[in-house]
């Protein structure tokens, strides 16, 4: 275990257990749809989840990513979602996966269904990872989610702090003083 994590939050066989179980749902929604819905990552801390979510799938899909940050180095959420990389395939009368690693807030959720539905998507689909109920502000929820955690920090299997822990094969806390320091100036 890395020194930096306090405990581990979820195992590698945990994930992949409950990635699947995704992807046989996904499966189940699409499989008889006559065009590949396009599947959605958002950069950067979704690109574990989702990999390993479409390698999972039996469903023909189309892939596409964006960026979009709210946090930046922060330990919380700016509230202002920016669009940092946009799509290079359309939406238009296509069924949109959206694959996020956590629901948090709730504020790139909200964003990006609006964003989709007014470009067209014929239906828009949310599947996250991790699912953190006790910090959303905007009434908003996946349509599957993996997994629900409590309101602690955070990282692992590509979930960050700074750009750092995201290759993490398991979700871990991070240690207080870890982002506590740094948030003071104090670079560990």
């Amino acid at each position: 275990m890395n020194a930096d994590i306090a405990r581990i939050v979820l195992t590698e066989e945990r994930i992949a257990g409950k990635v699947k179980e995704a992807a046989a749902w996904l499966d189940g929604k699409f499989s008889k749809a006559n065009t590949a819905p396009l599947f959605i990552g958002v950069l950067k801390g979704s690109v574990m989840f989702f990999c390993d979510l479409v390698r999972a799938m039996h469903t023909p899909v189309v892939i596409d990513f964006m960026k979009v940050s709210s946090y930046g180095t922060n330990a919380s959420s700016s509230g202002m979602p920016k669009i940092e990389m946009d799509l290079s395939e359309s939406v238009s009368g296509r069924d949109v996966v959206l694959v996020e690693d956590i629901v948090d807030s709730g504020f790139t959720l909200a964003r990006l269904r609006e964003l989709m539905i007014g470009r067209g998507a014929k239906t828009f689909t949310v599947v996250t990872l991790l699912d953190k109920p006790a910090r959303r502000v905007v009434s908003v929820r996946a349509d599957f989610a993996c997994f629900e955690v409590g309101d602690e920090f955070i990282v692992g299997y590509g979930l960050d702090y700074a750009q750092r822990y995201r290759n993490l094969p398991y979700i871990g806390v991070l240690k207080r003083e870890i982002y506590e320091d740094e948030t003071k100036g104090i670079k560990r």
